[in-house]
Formats: C-alpha cells, structure tokens, sequence
C-alpha cells in the first residue's frame, strides 16, 4: 500500500485525483504501479487500476493475471471492478471505499453479478484513513 499511495500522491501532484495501484507478481515483487492519468491522456479510463493492469500484462505477456494481486487506494469503479474480474487478478486489496462511485461493496458490485465471470479475494480498507485524507484534502483544495 505504500507504493499505491505514492502513485496517488504523485498523481495529486500533476492534478489527477488521487488514486494509486500497484500489481504484485506471484513471489510479492511489484510488476507495474500507476496513478491516474485521465487529464493528462485525456482518456477517462486511464484509472491507475487500468494502467498498472495493462502494464503488468505486457511485462508478463499475458492477458490474464491469475497469480497476482491488486492494490489500490480506492474502491474500484465499476470500470475498474469488470476489468480487474477480466484480468483474473487473484486478490484486491484496497484503502479507502467509495460509496459513491465504488463498483465492488458500493454501488454496480460487480463481484456479485451473475454476469461476473472471476471475484478475486477482496480485502478493503486496508489503511483506509490515509488514502481517505488524501482524496479529501485533494477535492477540498480544488473547491477553494
């Protein structure tokens, strides 16, 4: 979770809301790490989840991650939820939850569909306070 919400800070840094993820391999080594980049790619589905999946898939030259996991800073979007499902990532770990605009305890649950095809593991809330803060102060400022 640490690189995550490095990747989230630095994403703040550039103006991007504040999410970071990070991809584990199979032995914990990082695979790839983003934070988001939808105004800078002008592409609204450059969610650091998205980015550090694809780049993970490349280095492994796979289009499945069965052995690996996911941590992230926020609950994943539904977007972000089907991909995730897609990848066959083995487990999601993620910080803060997102009533709002969360696909997997909030909102679409993507994991709970008849239509999902793969839930990983889930772990939430993992240091949740902290990557909770960081999106806060990040939208606070910017309504200044």
């Amino acid at each position: 979770m640490d690189q995550a919400l490095a990747q989230a800070r630095a994403a703040a840094a550039r103006g991007e809301i504040p999410v970071g993820a990070v991809v584990l391999g199979p032995n914990g080594a990082i695979l790839a790490a983003a934070g988001n980049r939808t105004e800078a790619d002008n592409d609204p589905t450059a969610h650091a989840e998205i980015l550090a999946l694809r780049a993970a898939a490349a280095l492994l030259n796979s289009p499945r991650l069965p052995e690996c996991d996911l941590i992230v800073t926020l609950e994943p979007c539904p977007m972000c939820a089907q991909a995730i499902s897609l990848f066959r990532v083995r487990r999601l770990i993620f910080g803060a939850y997102d009533p709002k605009g969360g696909g997997v305890d909030h909102g679409a649950r993507v994991f709970d569909a008849s239509s999902c095809h793969h839930r990983p593991d889930i772990v939430g809330g993992v240091r949740e306070t902290e990557a909770a803060t960081l999106l806060r102060d990040f939208f606070r400022a910017r309504r200044q």
